[in-house]
């Protein structure tokens, strides 16, 4: 991200972003890996959470008021949040979705299946920012 100048263009440009997975730990300011972030949320994120590889798994999550099919692959999991940091949803008790302004960040993969819910909702979220 340094050597590309992408973390700087994010945010000079302010460009929304939404990470899903490893991308959630690349949205936080924190994490309990030392490795370079983005740092575009207040919070502190925990990697491989919900086990290894082999512990994966699918369950059906509530979020934004409806329940969606969350598909989670060594999934990460907020340990932490910041001052006007949302959080959206919650599994086992441990956070795995927050919204930070247009940022938005995702513990499971919403890509992997059919319902473009999210997606749509994060491209309301960001026309919203942009107006």
């Amino acid at each position: 991200m340094e050597e590309t100048g992408i973390k700087d263009v994010i945010i000079r440009e302010k460009k929304p972003v939404m990470g899903t997975c490893a991308g959630m730990v690349l949205l936080a300011d924190e994490t309990d890996y030392e490795q370079p972030l983005l740092g575009l949320i207040d919070m502190k994120v925990k990697r491989n959470a919900f086990g290894r590889q082999r512990d994966s798994f699918e369950d059906e999550i509530d979020i934004l008021g409806r329940k969606f099919h969350g598909i989670f692959i060594r999934a990460p999991a907020v340990l932490e949040v910041g001052e006007g940091v949302e959080v959206l949803s919650e599994l086992d008790d441990m956070i795995i979705a927050v919204k930070d302004g247009c940022n938005l960040a995702l513990a499971f993969h919403p890509e992997l299946g059919e319902d473009t819910g999210l997606h749509e909702y994060f491209i309301k979220e960001v026309l919203n920012c942009v107006e």
